[in-house]
């Protein structure tokens, strides 16, 4: 039926509106201020299929996996009060990963606000701070227009979170709908200007030619641009070697020759080092947080920075950049290659390749280490290299946050981009379970999820979402009966005084996954993984596989909290562990 140009109400506009926008997925949790939304869903449930979690943290969570999985902006639709600032953490991990969301919600009618009606709550101010941008809807003749705005905003320039908050009576109310003309072009980007760029361009092809020991430093701006092609073919002309942020990861494939890993306080050896002691950094899409550089007053001291970003605001604001570069990387980077000559640079390469060996060398002296120390338990590194033998290209390798998403950031393997899904700028304990789960549905390859005993038990219910969904989720979980990380942190820096990190907690994974209707599997060594792994890659339910990690297994090489490369752990003597 031709639904345009006839009489809607805001509810039944806002569903005409999000198909007219491609939505194809929305994640949700159902209330009394949605109530019209969700029953135009219904109405709507060939063009748009809704997906129920246990919680609306971890909807908000799976419309972000959703978004890092395709590049499309994820959906979630909560209601007043609770639902909506349950949304609040979810909403937060994206703005600050730079992912395109739109959150709606529903809100008391606009005659009950400010009288503290029955969950009422101000979640536009209250995301104020954690959104792009962020709508509270008065006249139904608005809506049509500020949906498409909102997704204009999140998907343009930096991605981002949205917010519109829809009251009861808006969502009630007629108006005529009229589908967009045409659709919407990409938003300008602010601070671009054409000649400034042009000339800046010119400046950084001259600081590129002049360069011995050229670096190339890939972040989320990157991965999200999708230039990994253009990006190796680059580093081959200059002679140049890679090195990524933790959102970096899988937008250049692991076995690349010039592909160093992720640099920073748990970053590979080389990269770091290679970082270090570059005569010129050419920054894409990174935005030099504290973890990646140390401290920020010795980084980069023996190189000048090229800084290209869609968001002006980044540029010189943690490290000085020689040259900054406002724009669209899909545009910026391929002009910045133009007119570029052919480099050689064999000395840049030979340290390299001794940056290389050491790092071999300390990764076989910690394997030594940790075998002839007859623990019983788990190698990360094992672990990591049956995951890396068993899955596919298009395995989507989803993690929470702590030493479980650390040894996944420094051992997983990756061919393809947008296949490594994880919370980098907040952090955020719990995203596993939701953003698995958007992934599924963003893709359909089925994820492996990497967590940990802390994490796993902040949104487990959404292991409920998954069995009833039929998600052939399969979820490694770490198990050290502690909260590692900040353990971890206990045993370097606070003189092993372990406050609240020992969990003790008596919880049998394997019967909670039964319960749940999933799978449950224990292994106790590296073979029973293999055979618990390959029984999971090939299950139609959700699989959990606790495996066994010692508690005082570290994540090495570690930067200190505000130290530099210059202090760089990559080794623990045994009296220290005492």
């Amino acid at each position: 039926m031709n639904r345009s140009n006839i009489r809607m109400t805001g509810a039944g506009i806002l569903i005409e509106t999000l198909c007219e926008m491609g939505v194809s997925h929305v994640f949700g949790y159902p209330g009394g201020q949605v109530v019209n939304i969700y029953d135009e869903l219904w109405r709507a449930r060939r063009r748009i299929t809704r997906i129920l979690t246990a919680h609306e943290q971890g909807a908000a969570h799976a419309a972000d996996g959703y978004a890092r999985a395709t590049g499309k902006p994820g959906v979630v639709i909560a209601t007043s009060g609770p639902g909506a600032t349950n949304l609040v953490t979810g909403i937060a991990t994206a703005m600050l990963d730079s992912v395109p969301m739109v959150a709606i919600t529903g809100n008391v009618p606009t005659g009950l606000i400010g009288r503290d009606s029955f969950q009422e709550i101000n979640i536009y101010g209250i995301t104020l701070p954690i959104t792009k941008h962020n709508y509270f809807v008065t006249d139904v003749k608005d809506l049509a227009d500020t949906i498409r705005d909102a997704f204009k905003i999140a998907t343009s320039g930096r991605p981002g979170p949205v917010l519109i908050d829809i009251p009861k009576d808006v969502q009630t109310a007629k108006c005529e709908y009229r589908p967009a003309d045409h659709p919407s072009a990409a938003g300008e980007i602010p601070g671009v200007n054409e000649e400034e760029t042009a000339r800046q361009l010119e400046l950084a092809r001259k600081l590129i030619s002049e360069s011995e020991r050229p670096y190339i430093f890939v972040g989320g701006g990157a991965a999200g641009a999708g230039i990994a092609d253009e990006v190796i073919k680059f580093s081959e002309k200059i002679d140049a070697y890679i090195g990524c942020t933790l959102m970096g990861l899988s937008a250049i494939p692991t076995d690349n020759r010039r592909y160093l890993g992720m640099e920073g306080m748990h970053g590979h050896y080389s990269s770091s080092m290679a970082n270090k002691n570059a005569d010129l950094i050419i920054c894409l899409g990174a935005r030099f947080s504290d973890r990646t550089t140390g401290n920020a007053e010795k980084y980069s001291r023996k190189a000048k920075v090229i800084q290209l970003d869609a968001d002006i605001a980044e540029i010189d604001k943690n490290i000085p950049a020689a040259i900054g570069i406002v724009g669209d990387l899909r545009e910026t980077f391929p002009a910045l290659a133009e007119g570029i000559g052919t480099a050689c640079h064999p000395e840049w390469s030979r340290e390299i390749e001794e940056y290389r060996k050491e790092e071999k060398r300390i990764a076989e002296a910690a394997d030594k280490k940790r075998r002839s120390s007859g623990t019983g338990v788990l190698s990360p590194k094992d672990i990591f290299e049956v995951i890396n033998s068993l899955k596919s290209a298009d395995t989507p390798v989803v993690t929470d946050v702590g030493q479980h998403q650390m040894w996944a950031a420094q051992y997983t393997e990756f061919e393809l981009p947008r296949k490594f899904i994880s919370s980098g700028g907040l952090g955020t304990m719990g995203f596993g379970m939701g953003a698995a789960i958007g992934t599924w549905f963003g893709c359909g390859c089925r994820p492996v999820l990497v967590t940990g005993d802390g994490s796993f038990g902040m949104n487990l219910n959404e292991l409920a979402t998954a069995v009833t969904y039929r998600i052939p989720l399969v979820i490694v979980l770490f198990n050290n009966g502690v909260l590692g990380m900040v353990r971890q942190w206990q045993t370097l820096f606070f003189g092993k005084r372990y406050s609240s990190t020992v969990l003790e907690r008596k919880t049998d994974y394997v019967k909670l996954a039964e319960a749940f209707g999933a799978k449950g599997i224990r292994v106790k060594d590296t073979g029973e993984f293999a055979e618990a792994l390959k029984a999971a890659l090939k299950s139609s339910l959700p699989t959990v596989i606790e495996v066994p990690v010692g508690k005082d297994e570290l994540v090495l090489p570690m930067l200190p909290p505000g130290g530099s490369t210059d202090d760089i752990i990559t080794s623990i003597g045994e009296e220290d562990m005492k």
